[in-house]
């Protein structure tokens, strides 16, 4: 099991990442929450990982915090959830933010996530309440990396549509939050964020 990496931020096409460590290369897939903290290219990083072994691939998921990591593996032991919803929920939502919804039973918010229907949200949420009852006390991990601004640069908007895309919403959709966030100053992290929002 491949636990943490600590190396150089080669590529970023989110939701997409490519960490460079001693000379190898690993491709990692990050919720939102995560790639909001992320440095510039070519900065080091250091992720919190979960490798998941499937007959056709090796899949590598990357988080800033430990705690990040320990909720989507919470999430991946629920049945008829997998690793693309568990980063859809974690993208949608952050790691407080979804406590707080089972805590409450609020369904509307967990709806509003992509493959998020009103049965599988209310079936989440009772799966979960027991499960989520010590996060309630625990305190937070100190983030491992710092947010940093990505320099702007003229496919953020492209590379925005693609991470909405990727998460699950469809491709007009996603071209339509974005444009209404109305921005040309904004690196895409930002985009996807005030996207998110605007569709919330």
């Amino acid at each position: 099991m491949i636990g943490r990496l600590r190396g150089t931020l080669a590529e970023k096409q989110p939701p997409h990442l490519l960490v460079e460590v001693g000379g190898v290369g690993y491709e990692l897939e990050v919720p939102m929450t995560t790639l909001y903290r992320l440095p510039g290219v070519g900065e080091p990083v250091t992720l919190h990982t979960h490798l998941v072994v499937r007959e056709d691939a090796h899949l590598l998921y990357g988080f800033a915090e430990k705690r990040e990591r320990e909720l989507f593996r919470e999430l991946i032991r629920l049945n008829g959830v997998g690793p693309k919803l568990a980063l859809a929920l974690m993208s949608g939502l952050e790691v407080d933010e979804l406590v707080r919804c089972v805590q409450t039973g609020d369904t509307k918010a967990l709806t509003r996530v992509p493959g998020v229907g009103k049965k599988t949200a209310e079936r989440l949420l009772v799966e979960l309440k027991d499960r989520f009852q010590v996060w309630e006390s625990m305190p937070g991990a100190p983030l491992v990396v710092e947010p940093v601004r990505a320099a702007s640069v003229s496919s953020a908007e492209a590379d925005a549509v693609s991470a909405l895309v990727a998460l699950g919403f469809k491709p007009a959709e996603a071209s339509r939050a974005v444009a209404l966030v109305d921005d040309d100053s904004l690196s895409s992290e930002e985009l996807i964020r005030r996207a998110l929002k605007g569709m919330a």
